[in-house]
């Protein structure tokens, strides 16, 4: 017995001394010196894409005007800055006030990302967990009843990732904006329905980021309004984004409209209230663009000094698809070009992945009289942003047509990531071996599993006939890096090339555990 009660306190005593995760546990003891971020290699880049700016134009234009929209406008960011941006038709349309690039719309639910930096901030600065159960800091939801027993507690992260059993509420969620935070909470007391028990599939969710705002608001001390304009907007040099239309000149603010019996009739606008946190915010395309601008500065990770109110990791694990991916089949491009597209939710955000592996980051605003939405393309570093005062107007498909049409026409290439050392090393190891694996056995370049996999006798004759077929060698080609681990070359021949792919094990030094050969006709 004595023993047993020795061990329990030794478990109780080692748990109790066991060191709490904190902000400064998510910077690395210590990094790379040597190791190279991709990058663009084509010199004339920025010349190719400014000359796409006047088709970038007719676009926006001609959408305005087929859909009807009182007043558009529009950005382009490249590599974080904007270097296009332009504006069609009215924000007023009975004083003729015309649509800019500085004009304010409220662009909805573009809104939650800014939400859900907002809950990283206070997650990186040790204040929260993102798995933390939300009734610690709602406790009225400690009463809510859920559909199952076995159904886990609604957490931050399912909040974030609109996976908290919530059912779809746009045309509910979107009359709630000018509820006040009492209001909130008499819902929650109340009690609310469910659709799915947390946590199994996708619902979008305005009610969710109402709740993400009164988290804000709870652990900041603040509301989430000034808690976001204080952490986030000031630091970005955002100083045209506000939460109330009536703080903004008459001027500049943009009027929302229906369109309707071949009139636009004006919606009027809710004022700012505890659903701001799912739609609320009132920006321009040159304000927003410095937001945009940040999430690219995320890529590619890199060692230099960091610049903006959240950390560029954090900016990273923002854009990542943490939700029930969906499949499009029958997805096609504005131009008719069909490319199946699997789209996912991250944190406030959506993630998507064409047929051709690019991935779009950004999000979409809807509400009566507005509709925007925002992409960036991380490994092309370029974004899109477009505003419409027209009730949900569809962005998304003028934004689609606006960055394939901008790849397209300049011949845009993502990043290029430059060979790391231990890859080139070992290509030429490779090289120096072949076609007769002299000594290959005896080499210290391969890892424990290789020649288990295939004996040496065995890719000798592969790579013997390989190179039988390609005839002479007429060069080695350079190596291509899937990444610092990673990559491919060619063995040019006279008749036909061999393509060389290799991957290295986790090992320091890293060795070889795969290396495979391919003929490559002419």
């Amino acid at each position: 017995m004595k023993k047993h009660l020795l061990f329990a306190l030794l478990v109780a005593s080692t748990a109790q001394s066991q060191p709490k995760p904190v902000a400064g546990d998510r910077v690395p003891a210590s990094y790379s010196t040597s190791y190279q971020p991709p990058v663009f290699t084509d010199p004339q880049r920025n010349e190719k894409i400014k000359a796409v700016f006047p088709a970038i134009d007719n676009l926006f234009r001609d959408y305005a005007t087929k859909n009807h929209f009182p007043g558009l406008a529009f950005g382009i960011v490249v590599d974080g800055k904007l270097v296009h941006a332009g504006g069609f038709g009215f924000t007023d349309v009975a004083k003729k006030t015309a649509a800019t690039p500085q004009s304010l719309f409220r662009i909805a639910s573009m809104s939650k990302s800014v939400t859900t930096m907002a809950i990283l901030k206070l997650r990186d600065e040790g204040k929260l967990r993102l798995d933390d159960p939300a009734y610690l800091y709602i406790p009225e939801l400690k009463r809510l009843s859920y559909l199952t027993s076995d159904s886990p507690l609604i957490t931050i992260r399912h909040l974030m990732t609109h996976s908290a059993g919530f059912p779809e509420d746009n045309p509910w969620g979107d009359r709630q904006l000018d509820d006040s935070p009492a209001d909130l909470i008499r819902l929650i007391e109340g009690g609310f329905s469910l659709s799915n028990v947390p946590g199994v599939t996708y619902e979008y969710s305005n009610l969710a980021f109402a709740m993400l705002g009164a988290i804000i608001s709870k652990v900041s001390g603040k509301p989430y309004q000034q808690f976001i304009d204080d952490a986030i907007f000031k630091p970005l040099g955002m100083t045209h984004t506000v939460w109330e239309y009536n703080k903004v000149p008459p001027g500049q603010l943009a009027h929302g409209y229906r369109w309707q019996n071949n009139d636009w009739l004006e919606e009027p606008l809710l004022h700012d209230g505890s659903y701001g946190a799912m739609g609320g915010l009132i920006t321009s395309v040159e304000d927003f663009s410095k937001y945009l601008a940040f999430h690219e500065s995320a890529w590619p990770p890199q060692s230099s000094a960091e610049t903006g109110p959240v950390k560029r990791s954090s900016l990273r694990e923002m854009q990542q698809p943490w939700t029930f991916n969906n499949l499009n089949a029958s997805f096609k491009y504005p131009n008719g070009r069909a490319c199946p597209m699997v789209s996912s939710y991250g944190y406030g955000l959506r993630w998507s992945r064409d047929c051709e592996g690019r991935v779009y980051v950004g999000h979409t605003g809807g509400l009566p009289g507005f509709g925007s939405q925002w992409w960036i393309m991380p490994e092309y570093g370029i974004g899109v942003v477009a505003y419409g005062n027209l009730t949900y107007a569809g962005m998304a498909t003028v934004n689609w047509a606006v960055l394939d049409t901008l790849i397209a026409t300049a011949g845009l290439k993502p990043r290029m990531i430059p060979v790391s050392k231990i890859l080139a090393q070992r290509k030429a190891e490779i090289v120096k071996l072949l076609p007769d694996w002299t000594n290959a056995a005896s080499s210290t370049i391969f890892a424990e599993n290789f020649f288990p996999d295939q004996s040496v006798e065995f890719r000798r004759k592969a790579v013997q006939d390989l190179y039988a077929k390609a005839g002479k060698t007429i060069r080695i080609g350079e190596l291509l890096a899937d990444n610092q681990l990673r990559g491919r070359f060619l063995i040019e021949g006279e008749k036909a090339n061999i393509e060389v792919f290799f991957t290295l094990t986790p090992e320091n030094p890293a060795l070889i555990q795969q290396l495979d050969f391919k003929e490559v006709k002419k």
